[in-house]
C-alpha cells in the first residue's frame, strides 16, 4: 500500500468534485502553490473515489 492511500478519505467522487470546483472558484482560476498542492491531493482522492487511477484522472 502506498503512503498516499492511507490518507485518502472515503468521500464520494461528487463530494470531492464539489471541493475541486470550489477551490477553482475561490482562486479565480489562478492557483497559489498551496492551492496547487491541495488540488493535486484532491485529484488523487477523486481518482480513488471514481475507481480510476490518478494517472488517468490527470
Amino acid at each position: 500500500m502506498s503512503p498516499m492511500s492511507s490518507s485518502v478519505s472515503a468521500r464520494s467522487a461528487a463530494e470531492v468534485n464539489a471541493e475541486i470546483r470550489d477551490l477553482w472558484q475561490r482562486s479565480h482560476g489562478c492557483l497559489t502553490p498551496q492551492d496547487e498542492a491541495a488540488y493535486q491531493r484532491l485529484l488523487v482522492e477523486w481518482a480513488a473515489a471514481t475507481g480510476k487511477g490518478a494517472r488517468s484522472a490527470a
